[in-house]
């Protein structure tokens, strides 16, 4: 149906066709298709690229230019992926790359009672929360606006939360902040946990596994999001793979139906809960991982919250480092994948150099051509971050969030594996904790205004179910 002349469009950020194919030509290009012929036809009829970081472009195209976009996403999704043999979805290929793969459940799981655990997932659960909303307020800006509105405040390198104190009007309007953020992630305004998808989606996870235990299945976690997530909060492969349910299509195919978004971050993002809850058991952890991100994520996009979900595991346990715990998470991702090049990029960079900047610096240098969501360039930045803070939770956190990207994704996955090596949230600086008043918003029903300490508990409980 046609909008009435002199209608008002509404604009659905993440899910129009004249935006989608934008993103679907540059993922071709990353993943080696030939899209020269359909990208020619796609400018020659007046499409524009990909919006570089926003979720829609400015004006909706008319319906000649939409009704081709969509024929080109389904033409674009019939060319051959050379990196298909190195890069596969399915559970047993991804498990056939590693020489040797580890059987799940092999890990030694600790005592079911451990009130160890429960301390170490507190920190976890606010180390998220505080890597989220140190990067909430610097979402979507480049780097040079970052380390100029840091610098400012005489916070550089970062130690602290950003802040408006001190920074001039002119760099303020050169480099605003995040709109929707700035109210209550700036240090003068935080007051409590503000909500986030950063953090829905770990509940979300909660949910999943208190209603089916870790023995769901991607469907159950389908059924969950359309009982619990309002649409509005799902963005990129999200939003793509909720229409896909809308529309009737089954997983996989959520995943991969008109969604140049399914090796974004996404499914990093909801990859914490897997790890918390299988302490000692990164393969466990993966395979879990791998039955909720195949909602909307594919190859890349699933590496990314495998080596998320292992390098928690292993540092829910107690026992491992950084490093050991960063090698759990790459020990479960396809090795000649682009993800497990990018990652080795980033733990080598770090071990390199002294300054994290010049580390950053390398990282865009090489990754700098990927879209700021995009898995590959985020994970590579976590690794990197993690690896050379060695273990201390500022530096992890500040410098998941200073190289810039997905801010507040990067901050909060950097957060949870520094707040599982802190062991407990005492341990953690109270200028970071304080702020947050013990006190998480969301949408997510029954949990708004939750403690940390109570998810610590709640999390604790599924961790010693078999």
């Amino acid at each position: 149906m046609t909008a009435p002349p002199g209608a008002e469009l509404v604009r659905l950020t993440w899910a129009q066709p004249e935006d989608l194919v934008g993103h679907e030509l540059r993922q071709a290009a990353e993943d080696g298709r030939d899209a020269g012929p359909l990208l020619r036809a796609w400018l020659a009829a007046g499409g524009r690229p990909a919006p570089a970081r926003a979720g829609a472009s400015p004006a909706p195209a008319g319906p000649e230019l939409r009704a081709l976009a969509t024929r080109l996403l389904d033409e674009l999704a019939a060319l051959p992926l050379p990196s298909a043999a190195d890069e596969p979805t399915a559970w047993p290929a991804v498990r056939a790359t590693r020489p040797a793969p580890a059987p799940v459940g092999s890990g030694r799981r600790l005592a079911p009672v451990d009130p160890g655990l429960c301390a170490r997932l507190e920190a976890a659960w606010v180390g998220r929360a505080v890597g989220c909303v140190l990067g909430k307020p610097v979402e979507k800006l480049p780097l040079r606006g970052i380390r100029a509105l840091a610098r400012a405040a005489g916070n550089w390198p970062l130690d602290d939360w950003f802040t408006a104190r001190g920074v001039p009007p002119e760099l303020l309007a050169a480099h605003p902040w995040n709109r929707r953020s700035a109210a209550t992630s700036l240090a003068e305004n935080i007051d409590g946990t503000p909500e986030d998808d950063d953090l829905n989606h770990p509940l979300l996870g909660l949910l999943l596994l208190q209603r089916h235990g870790r023995d769901f299945t991607t469907a159950d976690l389908a059924r969950l999001w359309l009982d619990e997530l309002p649409a509005g909060r799902a963005f990129t492969a999200e939003r793509i793979a909720y229409r896909n349910l809308l529309l009737g299509l089954e997983p996989p195919l959520t995943a991969t139906h008109r969604n140049p978004f399914r090796e974004w971050i996404g499914a990093l993002i909801r990859a914490d809960v897997h790890g918390w809850t299988n302490p000692g058991d990164p393969a466990a952890a993966a395979a879990q991982a791998w039955r909720d991100a195949t909602l909307s994520h594919t190859a890349n996009g699933v590496y990314a919250a495998l080596f998320a979900a292992a390098a928690i595991a292993e540092a829910a346990s107690g026992r491992a480092d950084v490093h050991g715990a960063l090698r759990a998470g790459l020990a479960v991702v396809p090795p000649r994948s682009r993800l497990a090049e990018a990652v080795r990029f980033g733990i080598r960079a770090a071990r390199a150099e002294r300054d994290f900047e010049r580390v950053v610096d390398r990282l865009h240098a090489r990754y700098g051509g990927y879209h700021w969501v995009h898995a590959l360039p985020n994970t590579a930045l976590i690794a990197a971050a993690l690896t050379h803070a060695d273990g201390d939770f500022t530096r992890s956190v500040c410098g998941a969030v200073s190289g810039g990207w997905d801010t507040d994704s990067n901050g909060a996955t950097a957060g949870s594996v520094a707040g599982l090596l802190a062991g407990s949230p005492d341990r953690i600086p109270e200028r970071w904790t304080a702020p947050l008043g013990n006190r998480l918003s969301t949408t997510v029903a029954g949990f708004d205004g939750v403690g940390f300490d109570t998810l610590a508990r709640l999390t604790a409980q599924e961790a010693a179910l078999p």
